[in-house]
């Protein structure tokens, strides 16, 4: 038989969550070009991220996360329909004082245009003068028509 089936191979570390071992950071002298601030270098200075995801990502928070994300996608969206909510209506608001004021103004020309004495002077031209006797009803027998 091949001597490979016959031998096992012994594995060279167990396998499992164990702490992973971080690689120490060779230290050479910089050369210092001056003092910057930054909020990144603080952030992780004070904030040790990086102590969560030593043994993996942990994923018992995963539902947490994923529902804070949703949450903040759903504030995000709704703040967004909101602002959209609000140009509209002023939108239409302002459409609607215009409209407001062409009825206003087309209602009193209207009432103007249609007095007695408007109405005359605006017939005169075509030979129509106003009547000086009151109406009169006629009456027609019903054997007549």
């Amino acid at each position: 038989m091949a001597s490979n089936v016959l031998t096992k191979k012994k594995a060279d570390a167990p396998k499992g969550n164990l702490a992973r071992v971080k690689p120490q950071p060779e230290k050479t002298p910089k050369a210092k070009k001056g003092r910057s601030f930054s909020i990144f270098a603080l952030l992780d200075k004070y904030a040790n991220v990086d102590a969560l995801f030593e043994h993996g990502v942990p994923l018992k928070f995963m539902p947490h996360v994923l529902f804070l994300t949703g949450i903040t996608l759903f504030y995000i969206g709704n703040t967004h329909f909101a602002e959209k909510t609000i140009r509209r209506i002023d939108k239409i608001k302002v459409e609607t004082e215009d409209l407001r004021a062409d009825f206003t103004t087309l209602k009193s020309e209207y009432m103007e245009a249609s007095k007695q004495s408007e109405v005359a002077r605006n017939v005169a031209p075509l030979g129509l003068i106003e009547s000086s006797s009151p109406p009169y009803q006629v009456i027609v027998p019903a054997d007549e028509y």
